[in-house]
């Protein structure tokens, strides 16, 4: 069976004329017979009662015209839930983030994104980076804010935004509250409360201690950066975070690192090559150009490793 032919016989049903019918869908009436009789054949049921040219549906064809109708309901639909998404006004961009971008980054791009495209809509997910790279990878999101990936089987063209300061977080009565800077190696004896493996602020956490020759006492690992920092807040051990809006910081004291410096730089990321619908294409130049950045000087793509 031909997909025209559920058009055919729609149209058909509808009109209940063969020649008026042909004529509707530019058709001639020799074809249109010949496909609703192969429609016929195929069902193994006669679908119309004859009346010359003037034809009207059997109670078979009643039945089968309900399921039809409703098939190709749902491909118009489809279709037009396709050109609303590929739609630069009325699209949508799957996009993935960090979990500490979540608290003020996102909402604030977003929403100043939204002021000039209301209509394009967003599909969000939080994660760890290398969840957020599968997920692109899936082509489940078209777009990622991560810091930049360093081991991965994937072609990701990577686009650097900006540079973000981690600072040491301790508890109010901590003995280095007061201190306006430190060394990293100061906080050699301390308890940490680190995110878990597999997060990228936590691979640039374990990288500065390995600096400094230092391995990291770590009492707690979590999943959230506003749950590290409430840790820390109850006196649990002290960590590295940046600077977090949107979370309760009264018991908490941020403190500078002077050595080694202690920031990563969190960008853009894209698969090499994937299709990106013109909404997308459109936020993420909003991105670039909301961070200064121009793609042909700041973007580059990362090479396969040889090792995997």
């Amino acid at each position: 069976m031909e997909w025209q032919q559920l058009e055919y016989f729609q149209t058909l049903a509808r009109i209940q004329h063969v020649t008026r019918a042909a004529e509707s869908m530019s058709l001639s009436q020799p074809a249109l017979s010949r496909s609703i009789a192969r429609l016929e054949e195929e069902v193994g049921l006669p679908l119309f009662d004859r009346q010359g040219r003037s034809i009207m549906l059997n109670r078979y064809g009643e039945l089968l015209l309900k399921r039809v109708n409703r098939i190709l309901k749902e491909w118009e639909d489809g279709k037009q839930e396709l050109r609303d998404l590929v739609h630069p006004e009325h699209g949508e961009v799957s996009l993935g983030f960090l979990h500490t971008l979540g608290t003020s980054l996102i909402p604030d791009l977003i929403g100043a994104f939204r002021t000039e495209a209301p209509q394009i809509n967003f599909s969000l997910m939080q994660n760890h980076s290398y969840s957020l790279l599968e997920h692109l990878d899936a082509g489940e999101l078209d777009l990622c804010l991560l810091a930049e990936p360093t081991e991965t089987k994937m072609s990701i063209q990577w686009t650097p935004l900006w540079s973000e300061e981690l600072f040491a977080i301790v508890p109010i009565g901590h003995r280095l509250a007061e201190a306006e800077s430190i060394l990293l190696e100061e906080l050699a004896d301390e308890s940490f409360i680190f995110l878990k493996k597999g997060y990228a602020l936590r691979r640039t956490t374990d990288r500065l201690f390995e600096e400094i020759g230092v391995q990291p006492n770590i009492t707690f690992e979590g999943e959230e950066a506003a749950t590290v920092a409430g840790l820390v807040a109850a006196g649990l051990g002290v960590s590295l975070l940046p600077d977090l809006r949107g979370i309760d910081k009264s018991k908490i004291i941020p403190i500078r690192v002077r050595e080694p410096q202690c920031h990563r730089v969190i960008g853009m990321a894209l698969v090499e090559g994937g299709y990106l619908s013109p909404a997308t294409i459109r936020f993420k130049e909003f991105v670039l150009a909301h961070f200064g950045q121009k793609e042909k000087e700041a973007g580059f793509t990362l090479p396969m490793p040889p090792d995997f």
